[in-house]
């Protein structure tokens, strides 16, 4: 099955932080040490094409989207990186994104064994960073499109929403894992998948579960493990991030206001003592009137105001941002089941009535104010910080 759009952000990020990262000072041993780069990162994404012919519709392909120019569609592009025969371009350049029967997942192994390695020797802590990202369509026929939340308009709208997985430090970021999410009305849906062209092998998953099998990917092609940042629609679910700790995975990750935790007095029951006659011993935190778990907007509603401290961060080139946060160590009280203490923390900007953000996080009890604050950002987003 062809590459979609949005299957190609997995081949131009890498480039473009590559590039960026690790360039040599000088305009003229610039320009001369990126055509070299060029070649054998195009020489990298061919050798994953499989066959020989697809290498110069690649080189075309990187070229049009690195060039500018507003229009990234194939015609356009094959207009500008090849004008003296631009129908031949463009018909071969389609092919590759249409057509051409190749493996996505190849190539991202490629394109991580090229930028992974002085990724990491410029900085070894990478964090992990999982999220999903809307693409806005119009019409019904593309691939997964379908009225659903979309990050880029920040609201319900006609998209297709891909789930990544990327290795981020403050030098640059790396996607190593990217799906289109199929819609489970798309997934049913025999007479529009056999039109589109989604495979058979092809099954509803939930987002959750795609960036699991992404997260799992990962660990098994031996990438250095990092903490795992991820917003509340997925921080939300218990199950995730029992399987993040299942696979020895510190996270960071969003939760909603509603999300009920002990904490302070508010603590289980007592157990009962066993009953002389035997039988199994109760396990489970036990709940009645006077022992209940509480919101962790609860929680920020309670803490004293010295507990909140300003911290600052970088987000991108942009200049430096501040907000409050709070740490508190809870434990989750999710199905009546018995969960490990760790961190919440709590964003409350400055001059605002409620809180804006709530995170848990299994980062060491030590761990200080700054560095939770720091590896989260405000606005729910997910940048490498540097806190003060």
């Amino acid at each position: 099955m062809g590459i979609s759009n949005s299957t190609v952000l997995q081949i131009i990020v890498p480039l473009c932080r590559y590039w960026k990262t690790f360039r040599p000072r000088g305009r003229a041993v610039l320009n001369r040490t990126l055509e070299v780069r060029f070649e054998q990162y195009g020489e990298v994404v061919a050798a994953a094409l499989s066959h020989a012919d697809r290498k110069q519709p690649a080189h075309w392909y990187l070229k049009g989207l690195l060039l500018p120019g507003g229009r990234k569609s194939v015609e356009p592009m094959a207009a500008r990186v090849h004008p003296q025969n631009v129908r031949s371009a463009h018909q071969s350049m389609h092919h590759l994104v249409a057509d051409a029967d190749w493996s996505d997942q190849a190539l991202l192994a490629a394109v991580a064994a090229q930028v992974l390695p002085p990724l990491s020797r410029k900085s070894a802590a990478c964090h992990w960073i999982v999220d999903d990202t809307g693409f806005s369509k119009k019409g019904v026929h593309s691939v997964g499109v379908a009225r659903q939340y979309c990050d880029r308009l920040g609201k319900t709208d006609n998209c297709q929403v891909a789930v990544s997985l990327s290795i981020a430090n403050e030098h640059g970021s790396l996607p190593v894992g990217y799906r289109l999410y199929l819609p489970e009305q798309w997934a049913q849906d025999t007479v529009r998948r056999k039109k589109a062209g989604v495979p058979d092998q092809v099954v509803f998953q939930t987002k959750t579960a795609l960036a699991m099998d992404q997260i799992d990917s990962a660990l098994s092609t031996g990438i250095a493990a990092g903490v795992v940042l991820a917003d509340a629609a997925y921080g939300t679910e218990t199950h995730w991030r029992d399987q993040l700790s299942e696979r020895g995975l510190l996270y960071m990750v969003g939760v909603r206001s509603n999300t009920k935790v002990w904490w302070g007095s508010h603590q289980p029951a007592p157990m009962p003592p066993a009953s002389p006659k035997g039988g199994r011993p109760r396990t489970r935190p036990m709940r009645d009137s006077a022992h209940a778990p509480i919101s962790v907007h609860e929680v920020a509603q309670r803490l004293p105001a010295r507990t909140y401290r300003q911290v600052s961060w970088r987000q991108g080139s942009d200049a430096t941002l501040s907000s409050r946060f709070a740490a508190v160590r809870v434990r989750a009280a999710h199905n009546r089941q018995a969960h490990d203490e760790q961190w919440l923390l709590i964003e409350w900007p400055p001059g605002e009535s409620e809180p804006r953000h709530y995170w848990f996080s299994t980062r060491p009890k030590q761990t200080p104010v700054k560095t939770l604050g720091g590896q989260t950002g405000a606005g729910g987003r997910f940048w490498i910080l540097q806190a003060s």
